[in-house]
């Protein structure tokens, strides 16, 4: 076993620099998860179920990455401080340790992640932990490990245990064969991405474990996330938050997408809020498993455009950036969310405008720039 030892330390090593910006386990020397095909029908698991007046006993994993920690906040004040337990492999900074319960978790350790779920008595599970899509292209065997094998442990722990289980999935999913403008729920998708076909790996199988055990799977495709409180990345959408950072340091920003490829966006709180309220929802309201977003679908150049609003001597290039071009040329225009509009009730909070204005209000301070920083 040398080999897997020297590959997990590695990974340990690549994984915990904060330049990835979300919580990545490493591999451990086992790491094949239990089937709920070879559990018992009578085997007694410390599980709990809750009615409609308890609160829910919430895990996060992957909960230092760009979600984790606002969705932790949005969960403590709706059931209490003390039921929600954001996890991660990599140590969390003093605010975030300090604002709630925190706990190392592996998602590649099978019998680590079982027991915190069984010890803390967990009911939800907001499964947060994957390799993004640049870091996956560069390490496909990693990305194959966290995002596939990780999520099948997630699957059949929440599965044992009876957990109402959420994993995100993302404009990503989809392919150049998929139709752009509007993209339904329910279409060809054809990634030509690790991270994007880990993802339609993880619809295909919640759905799956939804009809074949009863899970109560639950997921929504993120268009492009906008966020003042985390640092541009170099993902394809990342230009949309990198805009407002130049303009406030120094009035000059390089776009490497056309001025004309337009992306489906949405505000972080949307996000959350969605998020929430999907969890939440009645299972009987729920017309399928998986749902799309949305809140609003700009070009580069109409985001320069409302920009120019707050710094009309802001001065913008163009640099294309072939990979990320590709990338966002075989991703949808617009999503189509009217299934999640109907079901549940989804309505976004943020357009274009107020997107801006928020964001400039967040960052516009010296104060506010080191924060992030």
């Amino acid at each position: 076993m040398p080999t897997v030892r020297n590959m997990s330390r590695a990974v340990r090593q690549l994984l915990q620099n904060p330049g990835y910006g979300c919580g990545i386990p490493v591999i451990p020397a086992r790491c094949i998860g239990v089937s709920p095909r070879q559990v018992a029908s009578d085997a007694s698991f410390h599980s709990v179920s809750f009615s409609n007046s308890d609160h829910p006993r919430v895990l996060i994993t992957g909960g230092l990455g760009q979600l984790g920690v606002g969705l932790a906040k949005l969960l403590r004040k709706r059931f209490g401080k003390n039921n929600v337990i954001l996890s991660d492999i990599r140590k969390p900074a003093d605010n975030v340790f300090y604002s709630g319960p925190f706990i190392y978790a592996d998602i590649l350790d099978y019998k680590n992640l079982r027991e915190i779920v069984v010890n803390n008595r967990i009911t939800w599970l907001f499964h947060y932990s994957a390799l993004l899509s640049a870091v996956g292209e560069a390490n496909v065997a990693l990305a194959r490990a966290v995002n596939i094998t990780g999520l099948h442990n997630v699957l059949d722990i929440a599965a044992e245990h009876n957990l109402r289980l959420f994993v995100p999935s993302t404009i990503g999913a989809f392919g150049p064969t998929s139709p752009r403008n509007p993209t339904p729920d329910l279409c060809i998708q054809r990634p030509r991405t690790i991270y994007g076909v880990s993802k339609v790996h993880a619809e295909l199988m919640g759905e799956y474990y939804h009809y074949r055990y009863g899970l109560d799977f639950r997921c929504l495709r993120y268009p492009g996330i906008i966020s003042a409180d985390s640092q541009p990345g170099g993902g394809t959408t990342d230009y949309a938050v990198q805009i407002f950072h130049d303009a406030i340091k120094t009035g000059k920003f390089q776009c490497y997408l056309k001025p004309d490829s337009r992306l489906p966006m949405m505000y972080i709180d949307d996000c959350l809020k969605a998020t929430l309220e999907v969890m939440e929802a009645p299972a009987d309201a729920l017309s399928m498993r998986t749902y799309n977003i949305s809140a609003m679908s700009f070009t580069p150049e109409e985001l320069v455009q409302e920009v120019q609003k707050h710094v009309p001597e802001l001065q913008v290039t163009y640099k294309v950036d072939e990979i990320r071009q590709a990338i966002a040329d075989s991703w949808p225009m617009n999503f189509d969310d009217r299934n999640a509009r109907r079901d549940w009730g989804w309505k976004h909070d943020y357009d274009l405008p107020e997107l801006v204005t928020t964001m400039f209000s967040l960052l516009g301070s010296d104060s506010r720039i080191a924060q992030v920083n």
